[in-house]
């Protein structure tokens, strides 16, 4: 479990905020895509990008020439999201339509990482994270390519997530309107694979592409 912090603590629709890391890790495993938001002199930034987790550290990398990547390198703490939009809650009235979501926030100081073995870990569980079984598959990065990559890494210390699930809660009078009322669900979906038209090499898709599920990713701990 997590402590509350002044920065964590969700004070609107409290019951539906969560601590624990069980509930993190699992919104953390499914995401592919965070946003980091820091502030450059005076003036607020957002950043999307990948990013996966190893145990109680969050990675993501960049180009040693990113200015975004330099930014972070001084160790500033940021504020780190990902979310997920799970479906439409259309209610009876328009002011209490709402959403289904799950969102984790962590606020950390970013650090570089600087440990040989650490950063070829963090990249390896950034390229299974993404797609399973990858990583086995193709070139590992060279020395050159190592040299060119930034891995910036975040502790997760400070951090909640929020779930909202369930249908509309519409106000007592307006069950009595005359409108369809419910959730259209949403997901992101993996679509035909399309293979390289410059392939040298007659290959069959791999099976971990066929079968991909996102919500099946195997947990990084």
């Amino acid at each position: 479990m997590y402590p509350v912090t002044p920065n964590t603590k969700i004070s609107r629709s409290a019951k539906r905020g969560a601590y624990d890391e069980a509930t993190i890790n699992e919104i953390l495993d499914e995401g592919l895509l965070c946003h980091i938001a820091y502030v450059q002199d005076g003036q607020p930034m957002m950043i999307p990008t990948g990013y996966c987790r190893i145990g109680n550290k969050i990675y993501i990398h960049g180009s040693v020439g990113s200015h975004f990547m330099r930014n972070l390198a001084d160790g500033r703490k940021v504020c780190l999201t990902v979310s997920f939009l799970d479906g439409l809650v259309l209610a009876r009235s328009a002011f209490s339509h709402s959403v289904n979501y799950r969102s984790v926030v962590i606020f950390s100081p970013a650090t570089v990482v600087t440990d040989e073995q650490e950063r070829w870990a963090a990249l390896e569980a950034f390229t299974n994270h993404v797609i399973p079984g990858r990583w086995a598959e193709v070139r590992e990065p060279s020395a050159k390519e190592m040299k060119a990559t930034m891995v910036i890494s975040f502790v997760i210390e400070e951090a909640s997530a929020k779930v909202r699930t369930g249908g509309p809660n519409d106000d007592e009078e307006d069950y009595q309107v005359p409108v369809w009322a419910g959730v259209l669900p949403l997901k992101l979906q993996a679509q035909t694979p399309i293979t390289d038209p410059k392939m040298l090499f007659e290959m069959p898709v791999p099976s971990y592409v066929l079968n991909y599920d996102k919500a099946a990713k195997p947990k990084q701990d």
